[in-house]
C-alpha cells in the first residue's frame, strides 16, 4: 500500500450532511437513509425534502412556525436522531494544533459535529512512519505530538517562498507535550539550525517500498525531514535522540496552511511595537495591533529582519506568539458559535494536515481533541530549546544545545511537570523526599547493592559500580549487567531492615524519594539491594532528581497573553 494515502473510504458516510432547519433557524444533521435499514428494521421517513427543508411526516402533524404572540413549538426529532442540544448547554470543546507558522482546529461536542468532520477524512494525507510513533490515541500517560512546518512550495502564490526544487525541510518544529491529566501543556520549539546527529531510520517510500536512509553526524536539525528521502518519522526519531522523549504522532504543514487557516478563522490579531515595511516578506503593518490573514500572515511569520536580532530564534518568538492568538481566535465565541467559520476552518485545516497513520482519519482525530481539548490557554507554555552559538564555527550561523539549561527542560517534561505548575511540584517532592530519607543513614562501607543497567546509556551498569567503589567508598557494589526490561525510571529495592543502607545509597546517589521502593520482607542474611538505572540516568555522579526544576533564564510565553513583537 502507497505510504501516502488520502483519507479513509471506509470511515466516510457520504449521505451525511448538515442542513438548516428553516423553523428554528439552525443548522441540523440530515441521515438521509432509505425507508428500511437492510435487516428490515423500519425507519422513521426522511423529514427533509430535495431542497433541504422540513416536510410533513407521515403521521405526525406538521409543525408551522408560530404566530406572534404565541410560543413556537420545537419541530420532532425524527427516529434515530440525537435531540440537538441547547447552544447555552453545550459543551465548547476545542483543540488547536499549532504547525509552527500554522494551526489546525476540530471543535468537538455534538454526535452531529462528529459526523460532520468524517467527511474530512479525504481531504488528510497520512504517512506511515512505522515504529517510530505509536499506532492509537492514547487514553492514559504523557502524549508528545510533533508539529513540523515545512518550506515545500506548494500551492498557488508560494513559487516565490521556500527552497526552490527542494522536498521541503523541517523548518520549524515544535514537540508538544501534554501530561498525563490533560491539564496543561509545554510548546517546545526547535531551531531549524540546530547540529545535531540524525539516526538511521527505515522509510516506507511512494511506491510502497522500504528505504534505510542511513544516518547523519553534525548537520542542521532541518535535513532530517525530505533529503535523501528522510520522511517525518526520521524527524520524530531525531526528535527522541535529542530530548530523551517518545513522540507519539506528527502533524505537518506548509506555506499554505497559514494562510488558508488564517483567513478562515477571519484573521489573527498580532500586536507590534514598531512599525515595520520588509520588502523581502513584504510585510508592512503599522505600530500597535493589526489583524492579519493570508499572504499578510504568511509574512508575518515568515519575516527574519524586522524583530531582535533578525535570527531565526527571534523569528520563533514571533511565530510563537501568532500561534498564540490563533488559540485564542479559535477558543472565542466568536469562532465556535459559527457555523460557517467552523466549517471553512475544519476543512482549510484537513486539506492542510499531513499526519502519520496512527491519527490519520477525523474518527482518530476528534478522539485525540476529545482528550485534549480540556487544556486552559493560561497552561499552555511555549518554550524554545536552549542553545548556544556553534562554538566550532569562526562567524557562527547555527546552533548547539546548551546542555544544563536543556536537559533540565528535557527532564521536566520527561516527569511530566508543566511549567505551569513546576514550583508546586517542586515544593511537593523537597517535603516528601524529606519525609522519606529522614532518619539515621549507614556507613557507605557497610551498603550491598547489585546495579543493574535499564537505562539506555551502555556500560552504565559498570560504570556506576566503579564510582561508587572508588569515589564513595561502597565496596560492596556489584554490576549485575543488564535489567530484565528496559525502565522509566531509575529505582531502589530495599527491605525493611535496609532502611538505613537505602537513605545513604540514595544521598549518594541523588535519588528522590520515589525512587526508593521498599519491600514487604526483611532481607535474608547478606541479600543485597537492587538498584536498577533507568532511562532518567544519565551517567555515574549526576544526580537523578525529582520533578525537575525548571531552568532560569529561557525564553517562554503563555497562550493566553498577548504580547507585542519587538
Amino acid at each position: 500500500m502507497d505510504a501516502h494515502s488520502r483519507g479513509r473510504a471506509d470511515e466516510i458516510d457520504a449521505a451525511d450532511q448538515w442542513v438548516l432547519n428553516l423553523q428554528t433557524g439552525n443548522y441540523e444533521l440530515r441521515l438521509n437513509h432509505s425507508g428500511t435499514e437492510s435487516s428490515g428494521t423500519s425507519r422513521t421517513p426522511d423529514p427533509y425534502d430535495s431542497d433541504n427543508t422540513l416536510r410533513e411526516v407521515p403521521g405526525q402533524r406538521n409543525r408551522r412556525p408560530a404566530r406572534s404572540g404565541h410560543t413556537q413549538e420545537q419541530p420532532p426529532v425524527p427516529a434515530g436522531r440525537r435531540k440537538r442540544t441547547p447552544p447555552k448547554a453545550r459543551r465548547k470543546k476545542a483543540l488547536l494544533w499549532t504547525g509552527g507558522v500554522m494551526a489546525f482546529v476540530i471543535v468537538a461536542g455534538s454526535a452531529g459535529a462528529y459526523a460532520l468532520y468524517q467527511k474530512f477524512n479525504g481531504n488528510l494525507d497520512t504517512v506511515d512512519v512505522g515504529d517510530a510513533g505509536s499506532k492509537s490515541v492514547a487514553a492514559e500517560g504523557p502524549l508528545n505530538i510533533l508539529i513540523i512546518g515545512t518550506d515545500k512550495r506548494t500551492g498557488s502564490g508560494n513559487e516565490g517562498y521556500g527552497d526552490k526544487g527542494s522536498t521541503g525541510h523541517a523548518d520549524t518544529n515544535i514537540l508538544f507535550h501534554v501530561s498525563a491529566d490533560r491539564t496543561n501543556a509545554t510548546a517546545m520549539s526547535i531551531p531549524r539550525d540546530l547540529m545535531t546527529d540524525i539516526p538511521e531510520c527505515t522509510t516506507k517510500q511512494p511506491d510502497g517500498s522500504e528505504k534505510v536512509v542511513p544516518g547523519s553526524r553534525n548537520v542542521r536539525f532541518n535535513v532530517s525531514l525530505g533529503q535523501e528521502g528522510r520522511d517525518p518519522g526520521c524527524t520524530m526519531r531525531t526528535v527522541k535522540k535529542i530530548t530523551g522523549l517518545s513522540v507519539d504522532h506528527f502533524m505537518m504543514v506548509d506555506f499554505n496552511a497559514v494562510k488558508e487557516l488564517s483567513t478562515a478563522v477571519g484573521g489573527v490579531k498580532v500586536c507590534l511595537a514598531e512599525a515595520v515595511k520588509d520588502p523581502d516578506s513584504h510585510l508592512d503593518l503599522p505600530a500597535g495591533e493589526s489583524t492579519v490573514e493570508g499572504e499578510q500572515a504568511l509574512a508575518f511569520v515568515r519575516t527574519r529582519h524586522s524583530f531582535g536580532n533578525q535570527s531565526d530564534l527571534d523569528r520563533i518568538k514571533v511565530q510563537q506568539q501568532f500561534i498564540g492568538s490563533m488559540i485564542r481566535q479559535m477558543k472565542s465565541d466568536d469562532t465556535l458559535t459559527s457555523p460557517g467559520k467552523l466549517f471553512g476552518l475544519a476543512d482549510a485545516a484537513t486539506k492542510a494536515l499531513t499526519v502519520d497513520s496512527g491519527i490519520g482519519s477525523i474518527k482518530k482525530l476528534t478522539s485525540l481533541a476529545q482528550e485534549l481539548g480540556r487544556i486552559d490557554t493560561r497552561n499552555i507554555t511555549f518554550v524554545t530549546l536552549p542553545v548556544i552559538d556553534n562554538p566550532a564555527e569562526p562567524t557562527p550561523v547555527t546552533v548547539v544545545v546548551e546542555p544544563r539549561k536543556s536537559e533540565q527542560l528535557f527532564a521536566m517534561m520527561r516527569s511530566d511537570t508543566s511549567l505551569t505548575e513546576v514550583k508546586q511540584k517542586e515544593t511537593a517532592a523537597r517535603s516528601t523526599q524529606e519525609a522519606v530519607l529522614k532518619g539515621a543513614k549507614a556507613d557507605p562501607a557497610d551498603i550491598r547493592v547489585d546495579v543493574l543497567n535499564g537505562g539506555s546509556i551502555a556500560g552504565a551498569a559498570d560504570a556506576t559500580v566503579t564510582w561508587l567503589q572508588a569515589e564513595q567508598g561502597v565496596p560492596e557494589a556489584t554490576n549485575k549487567a543488564n535489567a530484565p526490561a528496559k525502565a522509566d525510571t531509575t529505582t531502589l529495592a530495599y527491605a525493611p531492615d535496609q532502611a538505613d543502607q537505602a537513605r545513604a545509597l540514595a544521598a549518594i546517589m541523588g535519588l528522590p524519594a520515589t525512587a526508593l521502593k521498599q519491600g514487604a520482607a526483611d532481607a535474608e542474611g547478606i541479600q543485597a539491594m537492587v538498584l536498577t538505572l533507568g532511562a532518567d540516568f544519565k551517567g555515574a555522579g549526576v544526580p537523578v532528581t525529582g520533578p525537575a526544576e525548571a531552568p532560569e533564564d529561557i525564553q517562554k510565553a503563555s497562550a493566553d497573553k498577548a504580547e507585542c513583537a519587538k
